[in-house]
C-alpha cells in the first residue's frame, strides 16, 4: 500500500508540471496571435491645446503579419471627435495610419477614446488620447 502511494505521488509530481508548460505554451502562442498590428502609441498625451482650435491627433500602426490588414471600423466615442485613417489594406510590413481630430470647444481636461476594428479580428482596440484645453 505504501509503494503505492508513493507511485501516485510521483507519477502526479511528474504530471503536474508538464502540464504547466502546456499551458503556458499555449497562451503564448494565443498573445503571439492576437498581435498583427503593432501601434506606436495606444495612448498620446496632447499637452496644452488652445480652445476653439481642432488638434488632429495622430496614431501610427505597422501591420505585423504575414497578410494583408484592412481596418474595417473606427468610432469615436463622443460627437466631438471626428475620425480619418487608411482606407486601403495595408500589406504586411508597411504602416498605417488613424487620425482623431478634436474639437477643441470647451475648455478643461479631457481624455477621448476611438475604438478600432481590423479584418483580421473581431475584437477592436481602443485608442485614448488626453490633453487640456486652455482659453485663449
Amino acid at each position: 500500500m505504501k509503494i503505492l502511494k508513493i507511485s501516485v505521488i510521483a507519477l502526479m509530481l511528474a504530471v503536474i508540471p508538464a502540464s504547466a508548460s502546456v499551458l503556458n505554451v499555449s497562451k503564448i502562442i494565443e498573445n503571439v496571435a492576437d498581435v498583427v498590428i503593432s501601434w506606436k502609441a495606444e495612448t498620446i498625451d496632447v499637452g496644452q491645446i488652445p480652445q476653439g482650435t481642432p488638434k488632429t491627433i495622430p496614431f501610427e500602426f505597422k501591420n505585423t503579419t504575414s497578410k494583408p490588414v484592412l481596418i474595417t471600423a473606427v468610432r469615436a466615442a463622443c460627437g466631438c471627435t471626428a475620425t480619418d485613417y487608411s482606407k486601403e489594406s495595408i500589406a504586411p510590413g508597411k504602416t498605417g495610419y488613424v487620425n482623431a481630430i478634436y474639437n477643441a470647444a470647451g475648455v478643461g481636461a479631457f481624455t477621448k477614446t476611438v475604438t478600432v476594428t481590423t479584418s483580421d479580428s473581431d475584437s477592436s482596440k481602443q485608442l485614448t488620447f488626453k490633453g487640456t484645453v486652455v482659453a485663449k
